[in-house]
C-alpha cells in the first residue's frame, strides 16, 4: 500500500508541476494579420442585454469610442420594461452620432434566451460583418478594428478574445475575477500553445453573416447552452479557423455571494464536462495547491515534495504575475473552491443561468436543430436616426 501511496503522491506531483509551469510560461498564438492595416469593413455589434447590470452605461459608453469608420451598435432586450431600456436611452442621448438601435422582441425560438435574442437582433443587422459582444464586457477604442482585422483572411471563420475579471468591492467578486485570471485563462493559452483551437469564447466573437449563414444561423444553436463554443465548431467544421485576436478585453464578475459564485462556475464546468468529458477528468492537474497537499500527503518522498514545492511556487508565481502581490493570499481560497466545484460538476445535468434552468447537451448541432420560425409577437425597434 505504501508503494502505491508513493506512487500517486509522485504522479500527481508531476502532473500539477507540469502543468502550473506551463500555465505560468505558455503564450497563446494569436493571430497577426499580414497586412498591418486591413480594409475596415462595416461591422454591426450585437449587444443581447439582460437586467441593469453592473457598469452597463459605462461599458456600452466605451464602445460608442470605437476608431472604426462605419458600425453600429444594436442592443436587445426580450422586454420593453428590462432594466437595460433607459440605460441604452441614456447611452444614445451622449453619442447622437453614433447609430445605436434598442430591439424589443419577446419571440423565443429555443431554450436559449440569449440566442433568441441574437436571432432578433440579428434580423435587423446593416452590415455584413458581425461582432457577438457580451453586455458586460469593456473595451479599448481600437477593440473593433482589431478584433475585425483578421476576417480580411478568407480562411479565418471566428476571431474570439481573452478576457480578464475586474471585480467589484467584494470578497467573493475578488475570488471570481481570479477564476478567469489565473485559471480560465492560462489554460486557453496552455491549450493555445500546444496547437488547439477548440474555443470561441462569448466576450467577443466576430464572423462573416455569411460564414454565420452557411453553418444555419444562431437558429443552430438555440438550445445549446455553449452557444459560443458550437458558433466556432460549426465554421471549424466547414473548414474555416477559429483565431485569437491579440486583443484582450475585461469582464465583469458581479457575483458578492458565494452561492452567486458557486452557481456561474459550476455551469461553466459542467460545460466543460459535456464538451470535453476527458479534459474535464483531467482538471485535477490544474487545481495546484489542494493537489500538491494531496501529493505530499500521499508521500513525502524528495522527488515528490520537490516537485509539489515547484508547482506551489510556479502557482504563486502566476497569480503575481496576473494580478500582483495584494490577492497572493486568495490563492487557496481560489483553488480549494475549484476543487470542490469540480467534485461537484462530477455529477448533474442541469446549470443555472440568469433566469433560466438549462440541460447541458453535448451532441452537435444538426439540421434538426433548426427551428421553424415562430408566430409573430408584439415587438417594437426603435433605431437611431
Amino acid at each position: 500500500m505504501s508503494t502505491l501511496a508513493a506512487l500517486a503522491g509522485w504522479t500527481i506531483a508531476t502532473l500539477c508541476c507540469a502543468y502550473a509551469l506551463a500555465a505560468l510560461t505558455a503564450r497563446a498564438r494569436r493571430y497577426r494579420p499580414s497586412d498591418p492595416a486591413p480594409p475596415c469593413v462595416g461591422v454591426s455589434v450585437l449587444k443581447p442585454l439582460f437586467g441593469a447590470e453592473e457598469r452597463l452605461e459605462e461599458n456600452l459608453a466605451a464602445l460608442c469610442t470605437q476608431d472604426h469608420p462605419q458600425f453600429e451598435i444594436l442592443c436587445g432586450v426580450r422586454d420593453p420594461g428590462d432594466a437595460a431600456v433607459p440605460i441604452v436611452a441614456r447611452v444614445r442621448e451622449r453619442f447622437p452620432q453614433v447609430a445605436i438601435s434598442l430591439v424589443v422582441d419577446s419571440r423565443v425560438y429555443g431554450t436559449n434566451l440569449k440566442v433568441s435574442n441574437l436571432i432578433n437582433i440579428e434580423q435587423r443587422a446593416r452590415y455584413q460583418t458581425v461582432v457577438l459582444a457580451d453586455s458586460d464586457i469593456a473595451v479599448e477604442s481600437d477593440y473593433l478594428r482589431r478584433v475585425t482585422a483578421p476576417l480580411a483572411d478568407p480562411g479565418v471563420g471566428i476571431v474570439t478574445c481573452l478576457y480578464r475579471g475586474r471585480a467589484v468591492p467584494s470578497f467573493w467578486s475578488r475570488v471570481g475575477a481570479l477564476f478567469i485570471d489565473t485559471w480560465f485563462a492560462p489554460s486557453v493559452r496552455v491549450a493555445s500553445a500546444l496547437g488547439s483551437d477548440a474555443f470561441a469564447f462569448g466576450a467577443t466573437i466576430a464572423l462573416r453573416r455569411q460564414t454565420l449563414r452557411d453553418g444555419g444561423g444562431f437558429e443552430a444553436v438555440r438550445n445549446r447552452l455553449a452557444d459560443d463554443y458550437w458558433l466556432g465548431a460549426i465554421a471549424r467544421r466547414r473548414g474555416l479557423a477559429t483565431v485569437l485576436s491579440e486583443v484582450e478585453v475585461i469582464t465583469e464578475v458581479p457575483e458578492t455571494r458565494v452561492s452567486q459564485l458557486w452557481l456561474r462556475e459550476v455551469r461553466w464546468l459542467r460545460t466543460i464536462r459535456a464538451l470535453n468529458p476527458v479534459g474535464f477528468a483531467f482538471l485535477f492537474i490544474t487545481f495546484t495547491l489542494p493537489m500538491a497537499g494531496l501529493a505530499i500527503a500521499f508521500s513525502t518522498s524528495t522527488a515528490t515534495v520537490t516537485l509539489a514545492a515547484i508547482a506551489i511556487l510556479a502557482r504563486l508565481a502566476l497569480q503575481v504575475h496576473r494580478v500582483g502581490w495584494r490577492r497572493l493570499w486568495l490563492a487557496p481560497v481560489r483553488d480549494a473552491l475549484l476543487l470542490l466545484e469540480w467534485i461537484a460538476a462530477c455529477g448533474g445535468d442541469r446549470v443555472t443561468w440568469r433566469d433560466s434552468t438549462l440541460g447541458v447537451d453535448q451532441r452537435a448541432p444538426t439540421v434538426h436543430d433548426l427551428p421553424t420560425p415562430p408566430a409573430e409577437a408584439s415587438s417594437a425597434y426603435r433605431k437611431q436616426p
